[in-house]
């Protein structure tokens, strides 16, 4: 690493001298992960320098503290020790004596270093240098400008197609107080109901992206509150969490707990930013609002509190007053199709349920086959939409019109699309220009996106459909009020700026008068340095002579040690080198301060214009977030068309009424169908759905491993989603009723950690089905009650698919081994058998991923487990196993499970004759080969000599 004060003026203070040994506090387990070392103590002999960094660090005992020291940033003691440490640099002491450890970056590249620790989960706090070395006198004062963390990160590293969310929960508990006499003078039950809602837990959960400016909050209240809002915290997949310091409610939740395993960063406050008396103040004057009643959180305090703590955290790390953060989206479950956690991950909806060391396993992934958006803020719009699916039939509908016609429309839909590929990321864009992180090509990219919004305009124009004609008139509206921001930021800036304003050359000539007086005179000077660098030459006969400039030590005049005779006697000798000499003239100062001078004031007037272009920006700032909300909308219905017209989706038709209804014609699985096509994998084998709470409402799924059952259960859940989310499906015709939630019991996986198995995991799951799903929700059960004892099991999902059919409704999908289950199409009149279906071969069983009506009459494992290479030896004993327990269990299993209600049916066989015409009965004759009737009649043949001869 280089050595910092040979460049900075500060040199003299002796700024590395040792603070003593090191002893410092640890770093509370609630906030980490932070740095887990020890700082020096203060209380040792300090300079002036290292006691502002100690001012510093104690303020920030919990963050890595990137402390400027002219053209670096430094890191002591601990600090530099975990960051040599992660980022791979080199850890040294510039005080040897005392041996204080010290690594630093270079300020220009820390970026890049300041991101990667952010990823692993630290906190960075900036000290920055808050005046000019060259124009103090003494140690430059120095403050902490800024603290990043995971959840507050603005720099390009972010996926522009994800938010980075940073999110707060607040957890509380009503008190029984707070029902009143009169109400229950008026009614005794109401203050009973009144009373049970007081005592209600209530959960609030509020997501901010700093780098958007998306802001809002959800509430839940109820037993359930604390674990619907974790599913809320774990589909947001936001990466730091704030919570209250103490809080028993919530680090008692397991469903909490879980969900918070997934975010490594995870801050505590102190209890006092979570109280109404703070955090709706702050909440009130950040939004300019007498009242956030305006914002729907009248009735909802909780949610405000939740908000006014991610405001807070935001607030004090950025110490920036978050202009681009102007309004707060409360929502309300009904507003959305709801998705827990478990049925985001096991459908695979953003992220593939077994990445592994396969990076490209990504692309199984919903969210990536429907990403072909143009932009940034509409690739982030599908994820949410994803996400939370509408449930009003009327904006439902409303997509269908916009999508259906600019599918018909193949020359306006990739005009649309191609116009929006011209804009950028507006909303980081506009974050940056408000937390003042703007560059000059940060404005740039403002502008050409702005550019781009009349030729937009100019296509939204000739769509006919009322969703298209109510976005082309605001999108007109704000075209032409941001015209005049476009052309200020595009006469203001150069074609091409440099990174930072730092140095000037960033505006454009013709912007002040002043500024190019100053360019001119600059200009001059240096034509006069090259013309007294080649007068010098000729002067001492010198050729290698050279005029040189350096930051520290300004213009010179360098000769090599051997040409020092030819130094002329009115040189001024300025530093002594190795190998050289410097030298300066009072013509060379002259013209050096000349120079400097005007570019030292070029660079004034090139900052005071850059931030005068900021404010305008600012000025305009709800604009520009309301052009950003509607492009990503015009993008969202943009690539639901080109889906629908590139992969052949239809448009679905939402019906409603009493029924619930699902009802898919030749569907097919999106994700499934996209990996088959992209890898020349042949055609995706379609197939019907029929779900129908009048007559069908439960579908019972039976036939061998690897035949396809999970995919049919994937597949229904996926084209509900896809057209609540207002998209088209990939089927020939699909119509449907709204479903208000997905619920998926699908895999297997435990918990260690929490102490829960494979089958605890499963039960819950099933539990929080059963307890919560209603008549309009969907259903998927795949495997149930495989974790414990067959007959366990068996009794489990037995009695599951009775309470679903005879007390929930719910359109279900059940994926079972257990074939006995097909039993119950007799006796529950709205479950229906259809089975996986299979095509036995002399070589074994063939695949055909197709849905046909009846049940299983068997599983086909043994089969399955000889595809996957086990040795004939085990499957033949597999065989003869499994032949014996067919015959043991087939007559009792089939006698426990008749209905109670039926009357004891006498037999004049004996149980063996029994299990024979048990058996034969159960025979689908039509589908047996020759050689499988054979093997048969021999096996009943045996069966009746061992039963003869034991007699």
């Amino acid at each position: 690493m280089s050595d910092a004060t040979t460049q900075s003026p500060e040199a003299d203070h002796g700024m590395l001298e040792a603070a003593g040994k090191d002893a410092a506090p640890r770093v509370p387990a609630e906030a980490l992960p932070l740095v887990p070392a020890a700082a020096p103590s203060w209380d040792a002999p300090q300079t002036p320098l290292m006691r502002q960094y100690a001012a510093a660090k104690q303020q920030n005992p919990d963050a890595l503290l990137f402390f400027r020291l002219g053209d670096f940033y430094e890191l002591f003691y601990e600090d530099a020790r975990v960051a040599a440490r992660e980022l791979g640099i080199t850890l040294t002491s510039r005080d040897r004596e005392r041996g204080v450890p010290m690594c630093g970056v270079p300020f220009h590249a820390a970026d890049a270093h300041i991101a990667r620790l952010l990823r692993r989960g630290f906190r960075i706090a900036v000290c920055e240098q808050m005046a000019d070395p060259k124009q103090t006198k003494g140690i430059v004062p120095r403050e902490v400008t800024r603290v990043l963390s995971p959840g507050t990160v603005l720099d390009h590293t972010l996926d522009a197609g994800e938010n980075n969310f940073l999110a707060a929960i607040h957890v509380w508990q009503r008190g029984a107080e707070h029902a009143r006499t009169a109400d229950a003078e008026r009614s005794p039950d109401k203050v009973l109901e009144k009373a049970a809602r007081a005592t209600a837990t209530v959960a609030a959960l509020a997501l901010l992206d700093l780098s958007t400016g998306e802001f809002r909050t959800s509430e839940w209240s109820g037993p359930a509150a604390i674990a619907q809002c974790a599913d809320a915290l774990a589909n947001a997949g936001a990466t730091e969490v704030l919570l209250a310091a103490h809080n028993p409610l919530l680090l008692g939740e397991e469903s909490t707990m879980r969900a918070l395993e997934r975010i490594r960063t995870k801050t505590t406050l102190d209890a006092w930013v979570f109280t109404a008396d703070y955090a709706l103040p702050l909440l009130e004057k950040q939004l300019s609002a007498r009242s956030l009643e305006g914002f729907g959180l009248a009735g909802h305090t909780a949610a405000a509190i939740a908000a006014g703590a991610v405001l807070h955290y935001a607030q004090s790390t950025q110490r920036s007053a978050l202009q681009h953060i102007d309004t707060l989206r409360f929502e309300e479950r009904s507003q959305h199709l709801q998705l827990d956690a478990v049925s985001v991950r096991n459908l695979e909806l953003l992220e593939p349920l077994f990445r592994g060391a396969n990076e490209s396993a990504h692309i199984a992934t919903l969210a990536h086959t429907l990403d072909c958006c143009q932009t940034p803020m509409g690739k982030r719009l599908l994820r949410a939409t994803i996400l939370r699916p509408l449930a009003d039939p009327a904006a439902i509908r409303a997509r269908y019109a916009a999508v259906a016609e600019l599918r018909a429309h193949l020359i306006l839909r990739e005009e649309l699309r191609r116009a929006l590929g011209n804009v950028l990321d507006l909303e980081r864009l506009l974050a940056r220009v408000a937390l003042e992180n703007a560059g000059p090509r940060d404005l740039l990219s403002l502008g050409s996106s702005l550019r781009a919004l009349p030729s937009l305009c100019a296509t939204l124009q000739q769509l006919q459909q009322a969703p298209w004609s109510q976005v082309c008139g605001r999108m007109h509206s704000l075209t032409n009020e941001l015209a005049a921001l476009e052309q200020a930021i595009s006469t203001t800036l150069v074609a091409e700026p440099p990174v930072t304003i730092a140095e000037g050359g960033v505006i454009a000539p013709g912007v002040h008068a002043e500024l190019d007086t100053l360019r001119t005179s600059s200009g001059d000077g240096r034509s006069a340095i090259v013309a007294i660098e080649e007068r010098e030459r000729a002067r001492t006969g010198v050729a290698s002579l050279k005029v040189r400039y350096t930051s520290v030590f300004g213009y010179y005049l360098e000769l090599t040690r051997a040409n020092l005779r030819h130094v002329p006697a009115d040189y001024e000798r300025k530093q002594t080198l190795v190998n050289a000499e410097r030298f300066t003239t009072p013509e060379l100062k002259e013209l050096e301060h000349r120079i400097l001078s005007a570019h030292d004031r070029s660079v004034a007037i090139e900052k005071q214009l850059f931030a005068d272009l900021r404010a305008s920006v600012l000025t305009s700032a709800a604009a520009i977030r309301s052009t950003s909300t509607l492009l990503a909308e015009i993008d969202l219905l943009a690539n639901f068309a080109h889906l629908a017209a590139e992969r052949d989706y239809c448009q679905p038709v939402l019906v409603e009424g009493e029924a619930s209804l699902l009802e898919a014609a030749a569907a097919r699985h999106p994700v499934i169908e996209s990996i088959m096509q992209r890898n020349g994998l042949g055609r995706f084998t379609p197939n019907d759905v029929y779900l129908d709470s009048e007559s069908s409402s439960i579908l019972l799924i039976t036939g061998p491993n690897m035949g396809g059952k999970s995919t049919y259960l994937r597949q229904a859940a996926l084209l509900v989603i896809l057209a609540q989310m207002g998209c088209f499906v990939p089927a020939t015709s699909f119509r449907y009723s709204l479903v208000d939630r997905v619920y998926t019991r699908i895999g297997a996986s435990d918990n260690v950690a929490q102490g829960r198995s494979t089958f605890m995991v499963e039960m819950t799951e099933t539990a929080t089905i059963l307890n919560t799903a209603t008549a309009r929700s969907l259903v998927l059960l795949d495997e149930m009650g495989r974790g414990t004892a067959t007959f366990d099991g068996l009794a489990l999902a037995w009695s599951v698919l009775e309470h679903i059919h005879n007390t929930i409704h719910a359109r279900t999908l059940f994926a079972t081994h257990y074939h006995e289950l097909t039993n119950l199409a007799t006796q529950l009149p709205h479950l229906r058998n259809v089975r996986v279906s299979v095509k036995e071969t002399p070589d074994g069983i063939v695949f055909l991923h197709a849905i046909e009506p009846g049940a299983a009459n068997k599983s086909y494992g043994i089969d399955v487990a000889r595809l996957a290479g086990v040795p004939q030896r085990v499957l033949a004993r597999a065989r003869q196993v499994l032949r014996a327990h067919e015959r043991a269990e087939r007559h009792e299993l089939a006698a426990e499970l008749a209905p109670a209600t039926e009357p004891l049916q006498l037999t004049m066989f004996t149980p063996l004759s029994q299990r024979i015409v048990d058996r034969i009965e159960s025979t689908e004759i039509d589908s047996l080969t020759p050689l499988q009737a054979l093997n048969l009649l021999q096996e009943l043949q045996e069966e009746l000599r061992i039963s003869k001869a034991s007699a």
